[in-house]
């Protein structure tokens, strides 16, 4: 250990590197189940003619563990403005259009 270094700093440098290790395991193990490939099932053997680089397609599978987006968004919401209030924020959007 060189001598500028503490003894904490090589300690902490060692817990990220083992911490950043845990994570990429996990996140291996996530997405190798949630796309079918886990425990008991067999990946079949490469035939040469498969080996060749295909086009990658959307197939529509989804990782289980990982939620899916909603399809639309917020419902939008509307305020009802009297006369006096359009004209007041009209007013608003011509001053700030201006620059002032």
């Amino acid at each position: 250990m060189p001598e500028h270094d503490s003894i904490l700093r090589v300690t902490g440098l060692g817990a990220l590197a083992l911490a950043a290790i845990a994570c990429a395991a996990g996140v291996a193990g996530v997405l190798r189940r949630g796309l079918g490939r886990g425990r008991g099932r067999r990946v079949r053997a490469v035939e040469p003619e498969a080996a060749v680089p295909r086009p990658v397609r959307h197939t529509g599978r989804r990782i289980a563990a990982i939620p899916g987006q909603r399809r639309t968004g917020p419902r939008a919401e509307a305020v009802r403005l009297t006369p006096e209030e359009r004209d007041a924020f009209a007013g608003l959007v011509r001053r700030f259009g201006e620059g002032g």
